[in-house]
């Protein structure tokens, strides 16, 4: 649990080379897409714990998971205000993944299993 508060403490910026994280933006809770992409996240805790995965909400104004503003990270990863995206920032800090619509569990994992640091922390 204190590894979890350290996290939430944290920037995406402090998270690099530690953690990936999984940017979830919607314009507001009721998205349905919002919705769905909490369901199968919240599905695969272990899958995203193996992988160093924090996930970050960032709902209209507020943020979930990150000491980051709504603003600065919709600036900085490109994410309107008025639309559901996601992005899976890789723990160098780069955007690996980028979509306008939820992602499948298999995907995610499969994106991050391909990662050259993921790779590298395997052996």
């Amino acid at each position: 649990m204190l590894l979890a508060a350290a996290i939430a403490a944290a920037t995406v910026a402090d998270m690099r080379y530690e953690r990936r994280v999984l940017i979830v933006a919607a314009p507001n809770e009721a998205d349905a897409r919002r919705i769905a992409q909490r369901a199968s996240l919240d599905a695969m805790p272990q899958e995203l714990g193996d992988r160093d995965v924090t996930v970050v909400e960032v709902t209209g104004d507020s943020v979930r998971g990150a000491t980051d503003s709504a603003t600065a990270l919709r600036t900085r990863w490109r994410l309107p205000k008025a639309a559901f995206g996601i992005v899976l920032v890789g723990k160098d800090g780069n955007a690996a993944l980028r979509r306008a619509e939820p992602i499948d569990r298999a995907t995610l994992v499969a994106t991050i299993d391909a990662m050259p640091m993921r790779r590298a922390g395997q052996r």
